[in-house]
């Protein structure tokens, strides 16, 4: 999908497959980065400076350009936000196609009548097979696609949901499962079809997507699965078949997904709320590509200034404005 849709795409759009600006090759420096640090503090630099007779300034720029030769390119990023916006947008029609027939759609009690013994379509089947595949897909890819600043609670995330679906197929809770899952694809999307405008430099068309994934985000994990889903699976699910003995367990995964929804909610409201103030959406904090002024403004004109400089040599907001940032699942 990378090599054949996603990159040719990239390119008409204007994106080109070139990374970072490179350090030049230095053996005392690229032994430092490689085997001592990565962020070189105050004092470091100074001897560097003094060894090699290089300007601070100078010495710092290489380091952040020797930090992001290795971060992916903005054409990797495309391909990878278009794969998964593509997933998304399928499976989510897919499933409202799929559920708009189905009784416990429009009647979340039918979720547990006759439980256990309901019966599995071909369609329902098929429908958390794909979800339970990708879902373990990003959990293996994880640790090979772009690393972000996110990763634990992605991790945790990505738990929940496998042992979530797993557990309700093994356990026949495949109605219930299928409103979850319905229920969080219907905003992840929008977020990386947000991710897709930034890339391709469309900035509006950013921002209109982001506010968009902000507001259905919001409405459905705040609003739509503690009163619609929770609901059936902690009280209606207890009044027609009572605590059944994996009652705590499912409602546990449950009840973790929600609280992960609390903590994305308030990162988003608070990108929301800044980006309105600055007119437009930053960029994705939880990229780790810096920005070429980084260090480069907060350095002294000397290198005795150093010392009120954060420790790592670089500005504390590290190239992007501080609570500014996308999030996302």
């Amino acid at each position: 999908f990378c090599r054949f849709i996603a990159k040719p795409c990239a390119i008409n759009l204007g994106i080109q497959d070139s990374g970072p600006h490179r350090a030049q090759p230095n053996a005392i420096l690229e032994k430092v980065f490689t085997s001592i640090t990565k962020s070189p503090d105050g004092k470091r630099l100074e001897g560097l400076s003094k060894q090699l007779d290089w300007d601070v300034r100078k010495i710092q720029r290489w380091f952040r350009h020797r930090r992001n030769q290795d971060k992916p390119t903005t054409l990797t990023k495309f391909c990878e936000s278009m794969w998964r916006f593509t997933f998304y947008l399928s499976i989510f029609f897919y499933g409202i196609r799929f559920l708009w027939t189905a009784p416990w759609f429009w009647d979340t009690r039918q979720c547990w009548y006759n439980y256990p013994f309901q019966p599995l379509t071909s369609k329902l089947y098929y429908y958390y097979i794909l979800e339970l595949a990708f879902y373990w897909s990003l959990m293996f890819s994880q640790f090979t696609d772009i690393k972000r600043k996110d990763f634990l609670i992605m991790f945790v995330h990505h738990l929940a949901t496998i042992g979530l679906i797993t557990f309700s197929y093994m356990n026949n809770m495949v109605r219930v499962g299928t409103l979850v899952l319905c229920l969080h694809d219907a905003s992840d999307f929008l977020l990386e079809a947000a991710k897709l405008a930034n890339y391709a430099k469309y900035q509006r068309l950013c921002d209109a997507f982001f506010m968009l994934f902000g507001v259905v985000f919001i409405v459905t994990r705040l609003g739509i699965y503690p009163f619609w889903i929770l609901n059936t699976t902690l009280f209606e699910s207890w009044e027609l078949i009572g605590p059944y003995p994996s009652w705590w367990l499912f409602n546990g995964l449950l009840v973790t997904l929600q609280v992960l929804h609390v903590i994305w909610s308030y990162l988003i409201i608070r990108t929301a709320s800044k980006a309105l103030v600055r007119g437009k959406v930053s960029k994705d904090d939880r990229s780790d590509v810096e920005s070429s002024s980084e260090e480069e403004d907060v350095t002294s004109n000397n290198t005795k200034g150093i010392s009120s400089t954060s420790s790592n040599g670089s500005n504390r907001l590290n190239g992007h404005v501080a609570g500014s940032q996308w999030t996302g699942e």
